[in-house]
């Protein structure tokens, strides 16, 4: 057998074990079915007019009209011209979802620790701990995908920044421009931005070590070729960063321009997300210890603590029979940390933070620096308002941190750096860089601090931590003290469950370590040992949130929603409205009509705020200019019934008059009593070309019609005797919407805070509204000269290190 070929082999069963590993954990997408993911749910719901169209037209679309009354598709999966680095992610992601999703996790993570020169049987150890962290599954089984997608990435592009360092300059420069380019394809801007603040821990690391070896030429030389990398990875996905970048400012996470709150209070001024919405999902600072015992504050929001359990007899003494106290057992809200929801703990996993401990003694140098601080900065940080300080000093101060929400997601760095460092525990245990009287007193430290820890939780558990819940009182108040008593009983109960777990598996990873260092047990077996306690700590806890259960039909997903005599009775109207839905799910709606409804975390900004001030305590003004035609709501049975709105002003009509105003604030107040089926509001844009009059003549006899719509395209005759000034009930957006009249191009502007409208000539004429954004003909060609140059590159290098390896 060539010498190659042997070299390659053990990756290639690496790999095929990667992929069986990744079927069998998610083992009913080989019968066709498929995990029920609630946020995937609701982007379908988002995005069916957008792939309707696609499959009508065969083009793509870059407009919805479905959802917040009309907005961009960038943020919905939209698909751009010559995006090759997508097709090599898709090609990576072969396996069935979410088991691609795992799959790139282990593959990542392994040739992250190859390159770090880590013998394969423990970089696959390493991949298997990271890989099924409960984090990183449970963003899988709630539908995360995009954050999934993005963490996958990240070991990958540390391995091409390793590379740079190790002076093989070219295959870093290629490695990390590819797994930077296929970083930002997954288009969670939140993990990559998070991921920059490990690199910057990583390059300080170097920086040091660099100018302590008097290494700074091959140091800057490395940064300068990892630039080159960045700026060619992003050229990759230059559409999606261009749409992005425009679309941000247009969001709720760009900078408003009220400065009121929607019951006139004083408003926070920031060009970023408001301070309470980004800190609202704040890990707690006793909730560490989540990451080693997995139940520590009582697990997710709805644990299922079985019929022996305190919460199942409550519940009977309340008069549930027994069939109501096991489902709601089943569902207990057992967590009582500091998070409002908790789908499950971010446990890393006893056996990992023990090896990590242990590394911590053995392990020196930059590598432990860089890891370490990682870990420790993104530990602080996940605290957000229960670290407010250090909190407030990120949102202040470090450039687009407010643009994100949830700080507790940093804490995937952390889940990174833990799994690293502790393989490299094992690492230093089988080679010889100390003695094994040191290692045997790393040992003994290492025990001390997990499984005293773990001791003495379980010794003073009851002195130390009172198991209540941030919602107790309301528990308390609906169903009596008798029962908040029963919850406190099983929250000890899974705490002292959980942490007599994490002391045995601690416990048993001591003692592979002491029979090696006793020469009882050698190297392959202690390896055996710890992928054995490993899958069986971690999957242990992670089958208790993601499991078979979780799939339905593969029919159930692809079509989520169904109908109802509701829906069935608005679709009969083939004409242009909305529909305002106050019973149905957020995205439902936009399932099967164009709703005022949607799900989506970057909305538009304008949009959220009439949403906020208006629509959400329906008022009826503001429905009427968004043509709502219909109104779900419920009857006096609770049963949901269209409610058709006659006053809904339509499509588009002529106003006698104009109001302009100077600010933001008196524009959205303007709306709550604006007569909007005659008159209209706005501020003058600063570059509009034209005369804007403030009254106009508005006779019987005109007219204005919608004569053919599509997502992305708009039709109206007009006619009118005089010249006039038409409101659209149309989501106004500054960039890409080019409007016509008689096909030649004209202006219009924004009124009503949110709306288009437009100086119309006397006469007949044609209106048209293209959808026709600039931002992605101009990403393409960027897209595509850059592919072709990393195609050349690609070619080049390998040709040079195949010559390179064949003159060796």
């Amino acid at each position: 057998m060539p010498l190659s070929i042997k070299k390659l082999l053990p990756h290639v069963l690496v790999l095929l074990g990667f992929i069986v590993i990744s079927l069998a954990y998610f083992s009913p997408v080989l019968q066709g079915k498929a995990i029920y993911q609630n946020d995937i749910v609701q982007y379908i719901g988002m995005s069916k007019q957008q792939k309707d169209f696609k499959a009508e037209t065969g083009e793509e679309t870059y407009w919805t009209n479905s959802a917040f009354g009309g907005m961009p598709t960038y943020q919905l999966g939209a698909k751009y011209p010559h995006n090759y680095i997508k097709k090599l992610d898709l090609a990576l992601r072969f396996l069935p979802r979410p088991a691609d999703y795992l799959f790139l996790y282990l593959l990542s993570f392994y040739v992250f620790l190859l390159v770090l020169k880590v013998d394969f049987k423990l970089a696959a150890l390493g991949a298997l701990a990271f890989g099924f962290s409960t984090y990183l599954i449970i963003i899988l089984g709630v539908g995360h995908n995009s954050k999934a997608h993005a963490i996958a990435y990240m070991p990958l592009v540390l391995s091409g920044i390793l590379l740079v360092f190790q002076k093989r300059y070219i295959l870093g420069f290629l490695l990390t421009t590819i797994a930077m380019g296929l970083e930002l394809v997954s288009n969670h801007f939140q993990m990559t931005y998070y991921l920059m603040f490990l690199v910057i821990i990583l390059g300080i690391a170097y920086l040091v070590d660099a100018y302590k070896k008097q290494m700074l030429p091959h140091y800057f030389k490395s940064i300068g070729v990892l630039v080159a990398a960045v700026i060619l990875s992003v050229a990759l996905n230059a559409t999606n960063f261009l749409a992005t970048n425009e679309y941000v400012k247009e969001s709720k996470r760009g900078k408003s321009e009220l400065t009121i709150n929607p019951d006139g209070s004083p408003k926070d001024i920031t060009n970023g997300l408001d301070r309470d919405y980004i800190t609202q999902f704040s890990y707690g600072i006793v909730e560490t210890f989540n990451l080693f015992i997995p139940r520590f504050t009582g697990g997710g929001n709805s644990e299922d603590v079985g019929k022996d359990s305190a919460t199942y007899e409550a519940f009977r003494k309340l008069g549930a029979t027994t069939t109501q106290a096991a489902q709601e057992a089943s569902r207990a809200p057992t967590y009582w940390g500091d998070q409002p929801i908790v789908e499950a703990p971010a446990y890393i996993g006893a056996v990992v933070l023990f090896l990590f401990v242990f590394a911590l003694f053995l392990v020196k140098g930059r590598l432990k620096w860089w890891l370490v601080g990682g870990t420790l900065l993104s530990l602080l940080l996940s605290y957000g308002k229960n670290l407010g300080f250090l909190t407030d000093l990120f949102i202040d101060f470090v450039p687009l941190y407010n643009k994100f929400r949830a700080v507790s997601s940093i804490q995937v760095i952390l889940e990174l750096c833990i799994p690293a460092l502790a393989i490299f525990g094992l690492v230093r245990l089988f080679n010889d860089y100390e003695s094994k009287d040191v290692k045997l007193k790393a040992l003994k430290y290492s025990i001390g601090i997990t499984a005293g820890l773990a001791l003495v939780f379980l010794l003073f558990k009851s002195s130390l931590f009172d198991f209540v819940g941030t919602n107790d009182g309301f528990y308390r108040q609906n169903y009596g003290q008798d029962f908040v008593d029963a919850l406190k009983t099983d929250r000890k109960s899974m705490f002292t469950a959980d942490t007599f777990r994490t002391l045995v598996l601690v416990l048993l990873s001591a003692a592979a370590i002491f029979l090696f260092l006793k020469d009882k047990l050698k190297e392959k077996w202690v390896v055996v040992a710890f992928g054995v306690l490993i899958l069986f700590d971690l999957v242990g806890v992670d089958r208790r949130y993601v499991n078979n259960d979780d799939f339905v039909s593969g029919v159930q997903m692809n079509k989520p929603f169904q109908a109802t005599e509701v829906d069935q009775y608005i679709l009969k109207d083939t004409s242009h409205f909305r529909v305002y839905d106050l019973v149905s799910g957020p995205s439902k709606p936009s399932y099967f009509h164009n709703s005022l409804n949607g799900y989506n975390a970057a909305e538009l900004r304008r949009y959220r705020e009439v949403f906020d001030f208006y629509i959400s305590r329906n008022n009826m003004n503001v429905l009427n200019m968004l043509n709502a035609k219909y109104i779900v709501a419920q009857d006096e049975e609770g049963a949901a019934f269209p409610y058709k709105n006659e006053s809904a002003n339509g499509n588009a009509w002529f106003v006698s008059a104009l109001k302009e105003v100077n600010s933001a604030n008196s524009e959205i107040k303007a709306l709550d009593s604006l007569d909007s089926k005659n008159k209209a509001v706005y501020m003058k844009p600063d570059l509009f070309e034209g005369n804007i009059k403030n009254n106009y003549v508005v006779d019987s006899l005109v007219g204005i019609d919608l004569t053919d719509v599509k997502s992305n395209y708009l039709k109206y005759e007009t006619n009118n005797s005089n010249d006039g000034f038409a409101v659209f009930s149309e989501i106004y957006y500054p960039e890409g919407w080019k409007t016509y009249i008689d096909g030649k191009e004209t202006n219009h502007i924004r009124v009503n805070y949110i709306l288009r409208g437009m100086q119309i000539p006397k006469g007949t004429h044609t209106i048209e509204f293209k959808f026709d954004p600039d931002v992605v003909k101009t990403g393409s060609k960027i897209t595509l000269a850059s592919s072709i140059l990393l195609g050349l590159l690609l070619l080049g290098g390998l040709y040079y290190e195949f010559k390179k390896n064949r003159s060796v």
